[in-house]
């Protein structure tokens, strides 16, 4: 029998860990689960989403925070959500219905990370 996988907990780099560990307790309502400064770790969730934050090993290239996609959150309120942050945080595109049924937007995080938060719609038939 297969191995079964249980979560996915992103890990992200930053070099400003308590300012990270704030934007996503104090901008998007998550709980600081671990923050240990010594080791420069922190782990931050909101319901069924994790995050791991940490500060770069020292064995990797680091300059400076990337990513090349975007961190997806499902939700059960996508416009609660967009209510509270869209005055607050830097928007890469506002809230909309999409045709593969999604309502969904996107911000960025303080370390420039893209987070997309979504919500499955039923689409009008044609």
């Amino acid at each position: 029998m297969a191995p079964k996988l249980n979560q996915l907990i992103p890990m992200i780099y930053t070099t400003d860990l308590q300012g990270t560990v704030d934007f996503y307790v104090k901008s998007l309502g998550f709980v600081c689960l671990t923050n240990k400064k010594d080791l420069g770790w922190a782990k931050v969730q909101l319901d069924n989403a994790g995050l791991m934050i940490s500060k770069p090993n020292d064995h990797i290239p680091f300059e400076k925070p990337t990513f090349t996609g975007s961190f997806y959150f499902h939700t059960d309120n996508v416009d609660n959500i967009w209510n509270r942050v869209k005055d607050k945080l830097k928007v890469c595109y506002p809230i909309e219905n999409f045709e593969y049924g999604m309502r969904e937007f996107a911000v960025y995080d303080n370390n420039g990370y893209l987070l997309q938060f979504g919500q499955t719609i039923i689409l009008a038939a044609n």
